[in-house]
């Protein structure tokens, strides 16, 4: 990516030579040219959030920014970048979602989130420690910039306005009134499961900000939830977990398996806890923020549910799902099964049987699938 500073060479995490996606996009160029040509003084705390691969920050880094995201994936993408780029350990500054936010911030810049329950949190986080005279600037494609996020900096920080849109992107500028009467921060928000759901039914279930289908029961986990195996899997994986209602169903109707909670995001594993335990659950767990199922030993798990996504921000993509049942197929002991929740059109089955060997159908309907496939011994292969 080519900076007012020169160039920086960017990577995603997990490096994958087959991906074609960047690690950055118009977005982070016109903010970075911004900065430099209307010369804002980058002094004080830089806060920047929703940094996706560490473009920004790797970018800033001789103004020692603090990086604030939700994603795993993101932040190992950012420390990767920043060692390329040869800057010195810590002079970056990197937090999650789930830590305590700065206590001032000079400048703020904003890379928009997919999700404007995520952006909300955020902002009603850091206003405290935004004052009158901190630059607000934020930046996205024009596509992810809607009148409802134009009013969100407004309703929480104070008067925005935005800039003129430059290679399909566009910059977000507001103006902090320390004097606004902010809204009560509405995360993490909770609600009971509707009764025909299995074991979870009537349940409780807590979201943090940015959690798939944050403010109710989506149709796919809805569908996987009234299809889930029988007892009997001693350990579980709830792979993906977002707010943990799959895993911890499988828990309530077998408080003797052990269940490990992973995500990518750490608002979701906050999340999946949450659930868990406003639900008593008698069992054993684990909540773990990672990537897929690495750190997992090999042939240590009876069983995995995936429900995967497809969506790489606002690109479309496959790798996240193969990865996941790749990991899934290593962890996986023999005779351990993958079950996967997932829209017909995406063809789940044929990467299935090509990586196990096998995939069942257990359940459809006019939308979803639900898969199972198993893992052979090495000798039925």
């Amino acid at each position: 990516m080519t900076t007012p500073w020169g160039e920086v060479e960017l990577t995603r995490f997990p490096e994958d030579p087959h991906d074609r996606l960047r690690a950055w996009d118009a977005s982070d160029a016109y903010l970075l040219h911004h900065l430099a040509e209307e010369k804002v003084p980058l002094t004080g705390r830089v806060v920047v959030i929703g940094d996706r691969w560490g473009a920004l920050v790797t970018a800033l880094a001789e103004h020692r920014p603090t990086q604030i995201t939700d994603s795993f994936l993101s932040q190992e993408a950012t420390r990767a970048n920043l060692a390329r780029a040869g800057v010195e350990p810590g002079a970056v500054r990197l937090l999650t979602t789930q830590d305590p936010p700065p206590e001032r911030v000079d400048v703020l810049l904003v890379r928009v989130p997919k999700s404007l329950a995520l952006l909300e949190d955020q902002l009603l986080r850091l206003a405290p420690a935004v004052h009158a005279d901190t630059v607000v600037v934020g930046t996205g494609m024009v596509k992810e910039i809607h009148t409802s996020t134009l009013r969100l900096f407004e309703r929480i920080l104070g008067p925005t306005r935005t800039s003129l849109a430059r290679q399909k992107a566009r910059l977000i500028f507001c103006s902090p009134d320390p004097a606004l009467k902010r809204p009560a921060n509405p995360w993490p928000y909770g609600y009971a499961l509707p009764e025909d759901v299995g074991s979870v039914s009537g349940r409780t279930v807590v979201n943090h900000a940015g959690v798939f289908c944050a403010d109710r029961l989506d149709i796919g986990t809805r569908f996987l939830l009234r299809h889930l195996p029988g007892p009997g899997a001693a350990r579980v994986v709830d792979l993906g977990c977002g707010n943990g209602v799959v895993g911890t169903a499988v828990a309530l109707a077998d408080p003797t398996a052990e269940v490990l909670f992973v995500d990518e995001s750490y608002q979701a594993v906050a999340s999946a806890e949450a659930t868990y335990k406003a639900n008593g659950v008698p069992g054993h767990a684990e909540f773990r923020v990672g990537d897929g199922l690495a750190g997992v030993a090999s042939n240590s798990v009876d069983l995995v549910l995936n429900n995967p996504p497809f969506h790489s921000h606002q690109a479309t993509t496959d790798a996240t799902a193969r990865r996941m049942f790749a990991g899934a197929e290593r962890v996986l002991r023999p005779g351990g099964e993958l079950w996967v929740i997932g829209n017909r059109h995406l063809g789940y089955h044929v990467k299935l049987k090509r990586l196990f060997g096998n995939s069942t159908l257990v359940a459809s309907d006019p939308k979803f699938v639900v898969l199972k496939a198993v893992k052979r011994a090495v000798e039925d292969r």
